[in-house]
């Protein structure tokens, strides 16, 4: 009699593991298929176009490729001469405007391919499909995907890099750090802080060489383009003159308290609202995972906030600190690389208190409106609005108001979307709507049965199999 009993307790418990496994399986195809949907989605339905500072760019980039002439304009061309296979690409197929509005999707692709060949082995692949299913649907790229502005350049290279001087090769992400700050010279403070941060932690000072290397590199493409290594382009930048007091004023005019706040927490451009995962607790979650990861996550993690902090620093005094007509904090859209990773973590171990649990839902909630509206509705339904009398009310109403931020205007006035658009939503968004229903559930049920049995539990993705069943 006991050994029927225990024959069926093993047969049971060999079902239930065949169960998780398959279950297991059906995710990790699942979500594969919602990265891969989601950037084809992007790159063939969504609307693209350079942009203002990218339709620079690419005049500049055409004029070198076919006048032979050296672009002058006061923004580097490291990240457009990584381009250029992309223009000649257009000479065969569609027109080299076509190929480069798309660019960025392309080196967005590839980091992404880089970062899982760097973590594919050291950490769970379930949580890097939750990371990079986040980054296209759920972050800011989904806007800045559709145009050729540098700044997509820029974090992907640092972003990809940090991980690379944490886990390997060393000298590969060094390349790839200085490549991207070489592309912004701005976000050089970043990578002071970011640099610090690595001596500290590894106590070789050394890695000052990063610093003064960028410095050189900088330099040398001012000497090259302009004729001066000093000569930033930068001199003579300012706005137009409107209601707000400091407006009108060149370089670092804007003072720097209200600068920073109005990033962090202004309705149109705060970070907290476009990349609410960086309210995330994530700290001791990644250090009791340390030892089953094989990597230091946390250190890859704060890597990435020293610079974006630096960025803070810079841009909070900058005249433009809000960069501009975009939609949201164009300058800190690095900022949706930590957010999404402490949101995916968040997602995979879930151990903590019913109030984080919370958090968590909503940041995942905040954080899947921001890539659809990012995606399909941007902020041209507030040009006019915005950008009338030469943007006399632009910064008080469209960044400060509500109602007239680019998130929330959708909910104020009806926005009609063309084909391509109402294409992209029933293929790809009511599907990511789901997966965070279903993470909704699975939280309740965690919390639940953490309860009722009085013990901390750790709540994985594969419970949700007996939801599904």
């Amino acid at each position: 009699m006991v050994k029927e009993y225990a024959e069926a307790a093993t047969n049971a418990h060999q079902t239930s593991e065949k169960g998780r496994e398959r279950y297991g399986t059906f995710i990790a195809w699942f979500e594969t298929a919602l990265i891969v949907l989601g950037l084809l989605g992007i790159l063939l339905l969504l609307p693209h176009n350079t942009g203002g500072d990218g339709w620079v760019r690419f005049t500049a980039l055409s004029a070198m490729l076919t006048q032979g002439q050296i672009p002058d304009i006061k923004y580097s061309m490291v990240g457009p001469f990584f381009s250029i296979p992309f223009w000649y690409l257009g000479k065969i197929y569609q027109t080299p405007f076509w190929w480069i509005s798309r660019y960025n999707v392309f080196v967005f692709g590839a980091g992404l391919l880089a970062t899982y060949w760097l973590l594919k082995d050291r950490i769970a692949r379930s949580l890097l499909r939750k990371f990079f299913l986040l980054l296209v649907v759920a972050s800011m790229f989904s806007y800045h995907l559709l145009f050729y502005y540098g700044e997509v350049f820029t974090a992907i290279f640092v972003a990809v890099g940090c991980i690379a001087i944490v886990v390997g090769p060393e000298l590969g992400g060094w390349c790839a750090i200085i490549l991207g700050v070489v592309n912004t010279p701005a976000t050089l403070l970043g990578l002071i802080l970011l640099d610090a941060n690595h001596i500290l932690e590894t106590r070789r000072l050394r890695f000052v060489l990063v610093v003064l290397i960028t410095i050189a590199l900088i330099m040398l493409e001012s000497w090259i383009r302009r004729g001066n290594p000093f000569g930033i382009g930068y001199s003579d930048d300012y706005g137009v003159r409107t209601i707000m007091p400091y407006s009108g004023r060149p370089g670092f005019s804007n003072p720097f308290f209200f600068g920073l706040i109005s990033l962090l927490f202004s309705f149109g451009k705060g970070i907290f609202f476009f990349a609410p995962g960086l309210l995330l607790p994530i700290r001791k979650t990644l250090r009791k995972v340390q030892e089953a990861t094989n990597v230091d996550l946390f250190a890859i993690y704060t890597l990435w906030m020293s610079f974006l902090v630096g960025l803070l620093l810079v841009y909070s005094s900058w005249w433009a600190w809000h960069g501009g007509w975009f939609w949201g904090p164009r300058f800190l859209l690095i900022a949706s690389v930590p957010a999404s990773f402490a949101l995916a973590v968040r997602l995979q171990w879930r151990d903590t208190s019913l109030l984080v649990n919370i958090v968590t839902l909503l940041a995942l909630c905040l954080s899947v409106w921001v890539g659809i509206n990012g995606a399909v509705y941007g902020d041209q339904a507030l040009w006019h609005t915005c950008l009338d009398n030469n943007a006399y009310l632009e910064t008080p109403l469209c960044y400060y108001t509500p109602e007239f931020s680019v998130l929330w205007h959708p909910f104020v006035v009806y926005q009609p979307l063309n084909h391509k658009q109402l294409l992209y939503l029933p293929l790809y968004s009511p599907v990511i709507l789901w997966y965070t229903f279903s993470e909704a559930i699975l939280l309740c049920l965690c919390y639940s049965q953490s309860a009722r049995s009085r013990e901390a539990r750790t709540c994985r993705a594969e419970d949700l199999q007996f939801i599904m069943a």
